[in-house]
């Protein structure tokens, strides 16, 4: 895209001729002003499509610029140029409303491509017709899952690298496909590789494809992930399993968004967007020098925490109800009523695996429900069943029944937080008729 109009905003004289002048050379129309308070003058007088900006300004900061003009012309599309990125200030651009937030020294090349997917994605949003907000991936309705989706509502609208952390089975690859789905990106390629479950050697030949000849049995070329994900996301599942010689591979990808297959001499560009994984503690990693720390950085630009489901037991009936549907139909069966009792029992539990052992549960009594309907006597066969050798004397620090009446005093406080302590209303969101919450309220103690 050429001739749209661009305001660029920096203290630095140098920089704005050296910018103003590549912008020029690309087609646009581009102007510069040395002060943040000068730029809300501008975007006052004459129409602009982009504003880039940095962000250690004398008097206005471009944090603020960003803040102020998320007010006044909140359709405009802003990138953030920095000398001092820190994963903070990125994660406070993002929240401002930054379409991108870009490093100096930067890449020629690399500035033309982001400015023009940035107005890309304006003038399709602009263009775009009103429609009715598509369902989300994720379930729920807690206080964790609404800030979880405004924090990955938040991280789409960019093109910055995000790191999903979090126990296992909580759900990070459903968290990447809704950055996706969200993002400028949505329609094009979503790849997920998961690195844990491939060695070394895979692994690279994997990401980076080959050519024919490379190795002994590359009888042909081979794309690899990155190519196979190319204007769309890549994720990176796992990305703490990943050993240190395909990390210096992945740093360079990140860095120089550049890679070479295996056997190849020639280098190739890469057009995606990152988004990593883990439940390991990299911190701790980067520490013991088991993951490099340049790499740590590249990948952690904006960091979000998905909560494991113990601390959101409220979401527990929804999940149960929503997987009861898709195990039936999954394995052909017919599908069972989940009762009241079975699903305050599921509500009930602590679910170290988290959604990924609640959906497993759910799909066993859906196989081996004996008639029409599941009861919490079902639910304690089929744990007690698949419990494991020793978990009683692990578990002597509380018993089972003070366990689960913990973990429903939780369930049943949050539900009533979330309803303003209207009963009616938390028995809806537990799943479960009023006279069974209030006989749970008296049974607790809850006034």
């Amino acid at each position: 895209m050429a001739g749209e109009n661009i305001l660029v905003v920096d203290d630095d004289d140098a920089l704005r001729v050296v910018l103003v002048g590549l912008l020029k050379q690309a087609g646009y129309a581009a102007r510069a002003v040395p002060s943040a308070e000068r730029a809300l003058e501008e975007v006052g007088k004459s129409p602009i499509d982009l504003l880039v900006t940095d962000v250690r300004m004398p008097g206005m900061d471009g944090i603020a610029l960003l803040s102020a003009l998320t007010k006044s012309v909140p359709e405009l599309p802003v990138i953030v140029l920095s000398a001092h990125g820190t994963v903070p200030m990125a994660v406070e651009a993002m929240k401002q409303g930054a379409k991108e937030f870009m490093l100096k020294p930067f890449d020629r090349e690399e500035v033309i491509a982001t400015i023009e997917r940035t107005l890309r994605a304006s003038a399709a949003r602009a263009s775009a017709p009103p429609q009715v907000p598509t369902a989300s991936r994720l379930v729920g309705d807690s206080a964790r899952m609404h800030e979880l989706r405004e924090m990955l509502a938040r991280a789409a609208r960019s093109n910055a690298t995000v790191m999903l952390r979090g126990e296992s089975g909580s759900g990070k690859e459903v968290a990447a496909r809704e950055i996706h789905e969200q993002s400028g990106r949505k329609g094009a390629p979503f790849v997920a590789v998961h690195c844990a479950a491939l060695p070394e050697t895979l692994l690279e030949s994997e990401l980076f494809g080959y050519e024919k000849g490379a190795f002994t049995g590359a009888t042909k070329r081979k794309p690899g992930r990155v190519e196979l994900a190319e204007g769309g996301t890549l994720f990176l599942d796992e990305i703490g399993d990943v050993s240190l010689p395909v990390q210096v591979k992945l740093l360079r990808l990140l860095q120089e968004r550049e890679f070479q297959a295996l056997g190849s001499t020639s280098v190739q560009k890469a057009d995606v967007r990152f988004v990593a994984a883990t439940h390991r503690d990299l911190e701790a990693m980067v520490a013991s020098g088991d993951f490099r720390e340049d790499l740590f950085y590249r990948l952690n630009v904006v960091p979000v925490w998905i909560p494991p489901l113990r601390e959101r037991a409220g979401d527990i009936a929804e999940l149960a109800q929503k997987f009861c549907g898709e195990a039936a139909t999954r394995n052909g069966v017919k599908l069972p009523k989940l009762c009241e009792d079975a699903v305050l029992s599921l509500a009930s539990r602590a679910w170290p695996g988290n959604v990924r052992e609640l959906q497993s549960c759910v799909e066993r009594l859906v196989v081996f429900a004996d008639g029409a309907e599941v009861h919490a006597a079902d639910v304690e066969r089929d744990l007690q069943r698949i419990r494991p050798a020793g978990a009683a004397q692990q578990e002597a620090a509380a018993s089972l029944g003070e366990r689960r009446e913990e973990a429903e005093r939780r369930a049943v406080q949050e539900a009533l937080a979330r309803a303003g302590g209207n009963r009616t209303l938390a028995a809806r969101l537990l799943g479960v008729s009023r006279r069974t919450l209030y006989n749970k309220l008296a049974e607790l103690g809850i006034s």
